[in-house]
């Protein structure tokens, strides 16, 4: 994967505009975890093959970035991205990594279901 160029991915972002897609979303620890002594506090969530249509989608920020999916009745958005790809079956892959390089977030945009 690359590190995010907004010129690159915005254009692969709106290649999916207006079409049904499947949405893999997820986040881990990395993301979101709170520390209270020495318990940790575990969140996360994880979509896959979610079926959408969305009229505008749009990365934003200095990075990590966002990137936001706007549906008719409301947003998918991701926050945390840090790399990109559109890989072999042009499935538009983007992840966020910590400085430890463990993934804390990814949003995956594809023509067809996820395997």
């Amino acid at each position: 994967m690359d590190l995010i160029d907004m010129t690159k991915v915005q254009p692969l972002i709106e290649r999916f505009v207006d079409q049904d897609v499947y949405i893999h979303l997820e986040t881990t620890n990395g993301a979101y975890a709170s520390h209270f002594g020495e318990k940790p506090f575990s969140a996360g969530a994880y979509i896959r093959n979610g079926k959408i249509k969305y009229s505008r989608g749009k990365i934003t920020g200095e990075g990590p970035y966002r990137v936001g999916l706007k549906m008719e009745f409301g947003w998918i958005y991701a926050e945390g991205i840090t790399h990109w790809e559109l890989d072999a079956k042009n499935r538009l892959l983007m992840a966020g990594h910590d400085k430890d390089g463990k993934l804390a977030v990814a949003l995956q945009i594809s023509e067809t279901p996820f395997e």
